[in-house]
């Protein structure tokens, strides 16, 4: 049975302290009520604590993500991080294409399709964010949008690397301004989204990959958006910095 993956994105927030305080808080919780063991659960620090975060959670069921990646395997890039280099330190997945990454740092698709092909190139799974804003809802061009996003990207892929993948639905006028989509919304582009990789790649890998939402997902709306038939679970932002309310988000 497909486990129900809860992600948090921690974005740029938290300190050294922070991080591992939390870290090591969130995992006595799970070990303590048990609770992971039909969930996947991964966190996403900033990049100097991926490698102490990684440690702490070294022979658990927890998994670290890194926030992104360079298209670049190497050279003068400065302040950039590569591929190689988290692989170097264990880490194994990374979150791609999200949306702030696309509108603050101008990542356009065939940049994003460079970052699919070295994060493949060094084995990561990619956690892979597509969504339209509020503008191109308004203009009835939210289908298209995920489409040419899925299609410039990802579908370049081959079968066997898809499974590598997890899709992240972010309505980028859901992200961080406490709207959410309805269920209904929600559940209406996953079930497209879905229905794309049905008639890219079949049926076993449309029934396998997991399409996560993340648009200012709660403690309070989790239950009912991951009880939607082709919601596999969350990306979670804001609500992920509250221990509690993230735990709560876990269980739901």
């Amino acid at each position: 049975m497909k486990k129900k993956v809860v992600i948090a994105n921690w974005k740029m927030n938290y300190d050294f302290h922070e991080t591992t305080s939390f870290i090591r808080n969130l995992l006595k919780f799970v070990f303590e009520k048990k609770i992971n063991h039909n969930k996947e659960i991964i966190v996403a620090p900033s990049f100097p604590f991926l490698h102490i975060s990684n440690q702490i959670l070294q022979g658990t069921t927890l998994n670290i993500a890194a926030q992104n990646i360079h298209q670049k395997d190497r050279g003068s890039y400065t302040g950039e991080v590569s591929a190689s280099m988290l692989k170097s330190i264990g880490i194994q997945k990374v979150i791609l294409g999200h949306s702030e990454r696309r509108k603050f740092f101008l990542e356009k698709n065939n940049i994003l399709l460079e970052k699919i092909k070295i994060a493949l190139k060094y084995g990561l799974n990619i956690i892979f964010c597509v969504g339209e804003s509020l503008n191109e809802r308004y203009n009835n061009q939210q289908f298209k949008i995920v489409k040419d996003q899925l299609e410039e990207t990802v579908f370049h892929c081959s079968s066997e690397d898809i499974k590598s993948f997890y899709i992240a639905y972010e309505p980028i006028w859901a992200i961080g301004t406490g709207k959410t989509a309805t269920f209904e919304q929600a559940q209406t582009m996953h079930e497209f989204i879905r229905s794309l990789f049905l008639e890219k790649y079949g049926e076993k890998i449309s029934n396998n990959i997991s399409i996560l939402y993340g648009g200012s997902i709660n403690d309070l709306n989790a239950k009912d958006l991951f009880y939607q038939k082709d919601i596999d679970g969350g990306l979670v932002g804001n609500s992920s910095l509250k221990l509690e309310k993230f735990l709560d988000i876990v269980q739901s």
